[in-house]
């Protein structure tokens, strides 16, 4: 099994299926690419993912028929393995970490991110689909804390897809599953451990949203990453999770905390090489925090619009800069384009139009 993750680790894969009838499957910037390898017979598949866990981890396994588990392999990287059944075949998917961590510039990410790090409290959100790289920006973040300033960061993570070594901060990294029970109930005890910089892997629910909302009022900075389309859409998720009584109240907090979104998404490059970072930027400033709190989040691109000055960025600007230096296609910049024509106003045409 260390050859395949080896080779994983090589192609620079985020993700090893392991697929009885299929060879071992790599996704590659999004792709799903077949290794050069035999197909996968139901034996050799469950001798590659047992040879992974302990007897107890087995013994569980074939308990619940469903496992989750974390595995460090020194030299090589950290791995989150979710093992499951398929046709009563023991089939796995790994999603394959990193032990270092590329720079904000390197990763197309705004500078003014650089900035935002510097604070020392309210809330960051990293916001996109699935596979939209939020987890790297979130990592990013982290380390350019703990290279410049001397702090305690605490990030409560499912999975652990980066392991930071403390420079200048200290770094404490605790697992869904493994070091904490839920977000929720991991927030509560992290409070209490006297963090200065607060990481969260997923919004996912209520009580994690909540917890959040209040360690950004407590004086703390906060960073965490939620599923979402937009920045207006974003404040929306979280308002609309919370029952209508509340709802009004959670637009306060979020109006007094918010400090920035950042929604991102990762686009095929016209070369074919890899992927690309496209982006959108809505700073927290005073005109932003009016509507949130008198819910017109309508007029929200219209403030994001007429804040560039402040550093921020609509998502129609970056795919205008990424098609003019031939980065992306005419295609793939209309189709994440906010509406038909929203190129075409910005002066964008086709090749030789």
């Amino acid at each position: 099994m260390r050859r395949q993750l080896e080779k994983a680790i090589a192609a620079s894969a985020s993700d090893l299926h392991l697929t009885v009838g299929a060879p071992p499957i790599l996704r590659i910037d999004g792709e799903m690419i077949l290794m050069d390898e035999p197909p996968l017979t139901p034996e050799h598949s469950r001798e590659l993912i047992y040879a992974m866990m302990t007897e107890e981890q087995v013994q569980h396994f074939e308990r619940e028929w469903e496992l989750c588990f974390s595995m460090n392999i020194p030299g090589s990287g950290y791995f989150r393995i979710t093992v499951y059944y398929r046709q009563r075949n023991v089939e796995a998917a790994v999603r394959i970490g990193r032990d270092e961590v590329r720079p904000i510039a390197d990763l197309g990410l705004p500078l003014v991110l650089e900035d935002l790090t510097r604070k020392t409290n309210r809330l960051n959100l990293i916001t996109g689909p699935t596979g939209s790289g939020k987890t790297t920006t979130l990592n990013t973040l982290i380390d350019t804390i703990n290279r410049e300033r001397r702090c305690k960061i605490i990030t409560v993570e499912d999975p652990i897809e980066y392991v930071h070594k403390n420079v200048k901060s200290i770094v404490v990294q605790q697992e869904i599953g493994s070091d904490a029970k839920s977000f929720s109930k991991a927030l509560i005890h992290i409070l209490r451990q006297d963090p200065n910089v607060i990481g969260i892997g997923e919004l996912r629910d209520l009580e994690t949203i909540g917890a959040a909302l209040i360690a950004a009022e407590t004086g703390h900075l906060v960073i965490a990453t939620l599923h979402s389309n937009d920045c207006p859409q974003t404040v929306n998720r979280i308002v609309d999770v919370f029952p209508e009584r509340q709802q009004q109240q959670v637009r306060y907090q979020l109006a007094m905390t918010l400090r920035a979104i950042i929604n991102q998404r990762l686009l095929a490059r016209a070369d074919e090489k890899g992927r690309v970072l496209a982006y959108s930027l809505l700073i927290g400033n005073t005109a932003v925090a009016s509507l949130i709190r008198e819910n017109k989040l309508a007029q929200v691109q219209n403030t994001m619009l007429s804040g560039k000055k402040e550093g921020m960025v609509v998502l129609d600007d970056t795919l205008r800069d990424l098609y003019q230096r031939a980065v992306i296609s005419y295609d793939t910049a209309l189709s994440h384009a906010s509406g038909p024509g929203a190129l075409l106003k910005s002066g964008v045409r086709p090749s030789g139009v």
